[in-house]
């Protein structure tokens, strides 16, 4: 009997280390989930590989050059839509300090929104690098990007680049640092979009208090985009603004005192002035399901406060569709 005892012993034992080697073996082949994460991203980086990161926009641009950061303005074919799909924004920062407009006689052609010096600055959309340079009597270090979807971003007063020219970026990737360089009087990122050379308000694409772009596409409707007095039409998946505009003068100039900012090829200087009232426009909007008075300030280069006082409101004045509202 001891005999049969010890041999069963002996079976039962073979049995159990065979099985234990077969789970090791299995553990060993499975895909951990490390692994799985790892073979999710490789799905990912092949479906973004599609897209021809080493010459953006290719087919609308002529050239590619790291010399100059404004290109001379193209016409673009009618209905042109760019994709703000897969974007990030720029700066996690919610406050503009400036908008897109007449500054003392100019046109401030980005937005300046509140950062501090050392604050991280994002690629909008992946991309290249196509300028990383200094310019001390303007964006100081800055950095332009050409996009797949044919834009360009720009991003001024930068304390460090931390990407170098001709090199491919993706959507959320820190490519520089806040600063106050260049000609300011504070530290804060001035942010420019633009379209074969010519400057869109970047409020029509990015809401920078909400985080969010406006839509998932941005459309150009007249074959060119005009400048802010003759404001660029835009559809989106979102809604469509609609703007009245009835001029007294043949040279429209909104009449308001703001603090003026000169730009020097990007740069700014703070300025009172008040611009003369025989060229004031006179331009109305009239609310459309889904507004708020923030972004219909935004579209207006005017503040909230701005537009709260033009109409007798105050910040939490509730709107309702079909209400007309004065924009200058």
């Amino acid at each position: 009997m001891p005999t049969i005892k010890h041999t069963i012993a002996i079976i039962a034992l073979s049995a159990f280390a065979a099985s234990a080697s077969a789970q090791d073996l299995l553990a060993n082949h499975a895909p951990s989930d490390r692994k799985l994460t790892d073979l999710k991203a490789v799905k990912i980086n092949t479906a973004n590989s599609t897209i021809d990161l080493s010459n953006p926009a290719g087919d609308i641009y002529s050239t590619w050059d790291n010399k100059s950061a404004l290109i001379a303005p193209g016409t673009l074919p009618a209905n042109f839509k760019v994709d703000l799909r897969g974007f990030a924004m720029p700066t996690p920062s919610r406050k503009i300090t400036s908008q897109y407009g007449p500054r003392w006689g100019k046109q401030h052609k980005g937005i300046d929104v509140k950062v501090y010096i050392g604050d991280t600055i994002y690629a909008a959309f992946d991309g290249k690098v196509r300028i990383a340079k200094y310019n001390a009597g303007g964006w100081g270090y800055y950095i332009v990007l050409r996009h797949p979807n044919g834009l360009e971003t720009l991003y001024g007063h930068l304390s460090r680049q931390l990407v170098k020219e001709d090199q491919i970026v993706r959507a959320g990737q820190p490519i520089g640092l806040g600063g106050a360089t260049g000609h300011v009087t504070g530290s804060h990122l001035h942010f420019e979009t633009r379209l074969l050379g010519q400057a869109i308000n970047p409020a029509l694409m990015f809401d920078f208090e909400a985080q969010d772009v406006t839509g998932d596409f941005y459309v150009v409707k007249s074959g060119t985009i005009q400048n802010s007095k003759q404001t660029a039409v835009a559809q989106t998946n979102k809604t469509t603004a609609t703007t009245t505009t009835t001029t007294t003068t043949p040279a429209p100039a909104a009449t308001k005192t703001t603090q003026q900012l000169t730009e020097s090829r990007g740069g700014e200087t703070s300025q009172n002035q008040q611009e003369p009232e025989a060229t004031r426009q006179e331009t109305t909007y009239i609310v459309k399901d889904g507004d708020n008075l923030f972004r219909i300030a935004q579209n207006h280069g005017l503040t909230l406060d701005q537009l709260c006082r033009l109409n007798g409101l105050n910040r939490n004045s509730v709107i309702v569709r079909g209400q007309v509202l004065k924009c200058s």
